[in-house]
């Protein structure tokens, strides 16, 4: 018995060696063979006929268009869109910041600098936080598994932020483990009680979002585990229940927006009242209405902004880009005089550049999705890939949640959190100030021409203004 096994391992591993002299002899010119006959057919098949036809097309159409139609090929169905838009619009990467060093001097390594924010500062129980970054409103169920929400709610703790309850089901751990908790309201069947709604640092009013507009979500009733459906108080729904409507329903005007933010106020104790809004062209004038409802803070999506999957056509066609909604949102603000209204702007902010930038330019805060869902799964993500996507870890109908580590994810994210405001930290020191309070639009200047115009800000060609006399100095030099 063990004579046959050893002849027959022996004659196994004999061909294999065999195999594997040939293909090291062979390979090279049966390649260059396969090759040359590529290249011929390549320069000679007419047009028509021809590989570069695809290829031309392709480049035409461009591969992500042409493969997104494939899907809806398959599908016969609207396309839903992960994450967000794949355009690239005027953005933040368009600034650059002017660094202190004779004028101005920059500030030493030893020195603070002061971070902190406070929004709704005329309320009677204000949101102050260590930093200006705060998780988006991204809801269990509806887009994340409730994992990878208890890992944000603890490591934005950690960090010393905020965390978002969004769309979804309002999950007691969640408050429980946050720092502080921003409870958005909606219009869901699960929407959150009056009760749970007095347990917030901040309510959020939800009317629209950058990749969605202003229109409802419609959920996908087999995509939600039973687990999800009980906590959403769906288990009994049809199909047909599992929708979030648009706006608020019952809010019909500017009167019952007040009355219903006056109610918030009451039954919070005096939490700031937010009102979430799609960055659209006519902004100016939904913002004039939130003015006149007497919220304390404007939340502006940009186009830019992430979806657990939204709609492609309103994803990449609709709304108005972050970088321009802030400076417009920022600009109405002065020409009204009301400057105790904070803006929190959202939509594709990236990295601490893009933040700062956001906030010289006028932004009390900035909201954090997309960057914070790949923080949390950080080097988890080796469990998905290379064949299925890293949200295959995190949303809710992942097929791998349950690799998820939520401990691992929370520190991930407070990492990423504390780094950031690092960086902004020594940014500030670089423009020779103290405090995130001290920066403004006047630190900036564009290199994209484009970005110059939607900014009113210098651009790199134009030479700036002598300085005055006084400001000839060359102190602690």
């Amino acid at each position: 018995m063990w004579t046959q096994l050893f002849l027959v391992l022996g004659s196994s591993l004999l061909t294999a060696t065999v195999f594997f002299l040939l293909f090291l002899v062979l390979w090279r010119p049966l390649f260059n063979w396969y090759f040359d006959r590529f290249v011929r057919r390549l320069f000679t098949d007419q047009y028509v006929e021809n590989l570069l036809e695809g290829f031309n097309a392709m480049r035409r159409h461009g591969v992500q268009h042409t493969i997104e139609n494939e899907l809806r090929c398959a599908e016969g169905r609207a396309l839903l869109k992960p994450i967000g838009t794949h355009r690239h619009y005027p953005h933040f990467d368009g600034l650059l910041f002017t660094p202190a060093q004779l004028e101005r001097q920059t500030r030493q390594e030893q020195e603070k600098v002061d971070i902190s924010i406070t929004l709704g500062r005329n309320c009677k129980r204000p949101l102050h936080l260590k930093m200006p970054m705060l998780s988006s409103a991204m809801g269990y169920g509806v887009a994340l598994s409730k994992e990878v929400l208890l890992a944000i709610a603890k490591g934005t703790a950690m960090a010393g932020t905020a965390c978002n309850t969004g769309q979804g089901p309002y999950v007691p751990e969640v408050r429980s483990l946050a720092h502080k908790l921003i409870v958005q309201l909606h219009g869901a069947p699960w929407k959150p009680s009056e009760e749970q709604l007095a347990q917030a640092d901040m309510i959020e009013i939800r009317y629209g979002q950058g990749a969605t507009g202003g229109l409802g979500t419609v959920l996908e009733h087999s995509h939600l585990t039973p687990e999800i459906l009980a906590d959403l108080g769906a288990s009994n729904m049809h199909a047909s229940q599992l929708y979030i409507p648009a706006g608020i329903p019952g809010i019909h005007n500017v009167r019952g927006l007040k009355q219903l933010v006056k109610h918030l106020r009451s039954i919070s104790g005096g939490a700031p009242i937010a009102l979430k809004l799609a960055a659209t062209h006519h902004l100016e004038r939904e913002m004039m209405l939130a003015i006149e409802a007497g919220v304390d803070v404007i939340v502006l999506d940009g186009a830019q902004g992430g979806t657990h999957d939204s709609p492609a056509i309103l994803v990449d066609d609709f709304g108005l880009p972050t970088l321009a909604a802030l400076v417009r949102a920022v600009r109405f603000l002065e020409e009204q005089k009301r400057t105790d209204i904070d803006i929190i702007i959202s939509g594709g902010l990236r990295t601490p550049g893009d933040m700062l930038k956001a906030m010289a330019l006028g932004a009390s805060a900035v909201y954090l999705g997309t960057p914070l869902l790949f923080a949390a799964v950080h080097d988890q993500i080796v469990g998905a890939i290379p064949f299925e996507p890293p949200t295959e870890l995190s949303f809710a109908d992942g097929s791998l949640t349950h690799l998820f580590d939520a401990e691992r994810g929370a520190s991930s994210i407070a990492n990423f959190l504390s780094s950031c405001a690092e960086e902004i930290e020594i940014g500030i020191r670089a423009l020779g100030k103290t405090s995130l309070a001290e920066v403004n639009r006047k630190d900036l200047v564009a290199w994209q021409k484009e970005v110059a115009e939607i900014t009113s800000l210098p651009y790199i060609a134009d030479p700036a203004p002598p300085a005055s006399p006084v400001r000839r100095r060359l102190k602690r030099l």
